[in-house]
């Protein structure tokens, strides 16, 4: 057992390493802080307040801890709190990724998704459907749809149940793209998805469910440009708050993908 002298010091030694470390750089502040003073609807404040008050939202999606170990010198815990939920129904942090979306590479879009395990702690809010809970075969879950660019930043994110099939929102992430490559996989392969894909003047490279009885000819050299939306997955997930949900309301968690977004294209 520690000491209550010597957990005092050791608690002093890690809040003082975390203060010395900024996780947001000068370069993707600007831009964030850029966003926000032209949002008259929130307060911002002193750049220098601001900016430590984003700097815990990176730690929070960072570590997936509880709000309540939020290190003192990012603020206290539940005014923290208390702003991003704030932000968050003002879809702030939405517009702040459409924001920083500056010159896409739109000669290929990928869209896909992905299962993300729910803790238990994120039960209780409202009905678990609209929360984008549900069950799946991976037990209690979320799942992530998103859309990524040919260099595989994020341009789309949609929060449903985990049990939601993938065609059910392949509409809604293909709405405002034209002319380009889709490229997904078989899940993707409806007659309906390809004809909006077309009808839209794009190019679909999707190939076809092992039964059907018209198989569609696609360009398989392309489609290995895939694995991009594959490692996108697999770089958010490094953010344990993305990896796990904790966000009981699916806004919340919506705002903390969209925050990770946002630090992707400005890294």
């Amino acid at each position: 057992m520690i000491a209550p002298k010597r957990e005092s010091v050791l608690k002093l030694l890690l809040i003082g390493t975390i203060m010395k470390r900024e996780y947001i750089n000068e370069f993707a502040w600007s831009k964030i802080f850029e966003f926000l003073q032209r949002r008259k609807e929130i307060y911002v404040g002193s750049q220098e307040n601001c900016k430590k008050f984003a700097e815990g939202i990176y730690w929070m999606s960072r570590t997936g801890a509880q709000w309540r170990e939020l290190p003192d010198c990012y603020g206290n815990w539940n005014s923290v709190y208390k702003r991003f939920n704030s932000w968050s129904k003002k879809k702030i942090w939405t517009d702040l990724l459409n924001f920083c979306k500056e010159n896409p590479d739109l000669e290929y879009i990928m869209i896909d998704a992905t299962i993300v395990r729910a803790h238990a702690c994120a039960a209780g809010y409202g009905k678990q459907a609209l929360e984008g809970l549900g069950r799946s075969r991976g037990g209690f879950s979320t799942k992530v749809h998103a859309k990524v660019d040919a260099l595989g930043n994020p341009l789309q994110f949609i929060v449903t149940p985990g049990q939601t099939s993938e065609v059910t929102q392949a509409q809604f992430l293909l709405e405002d793209v034209f002319n380009s490559h889709v490229i997904a996989d078989k899940a993707y392969g409806s007659s309906a998805i390809r004809n909006q894909i077309r009808t839209q003047n794009n190019n679909d490279v999707i190939p076809s469910k092992l039964n059907s009885l018209e198989p569609v000819e696609y360009d398989k050299y392309l489609y290995k440009e895939r694995h991009i939306i594959e490692c996108f997955f697999s770089k958010i997930k490094y953010f344990r708050r993305i990896f796990s949900r904790f966000d009981k309301s699916a806004r919340n968690y919506l705002a903390f993908l969209c925050f990770v977004g946002v630090c992707i294209w400005l890294r």
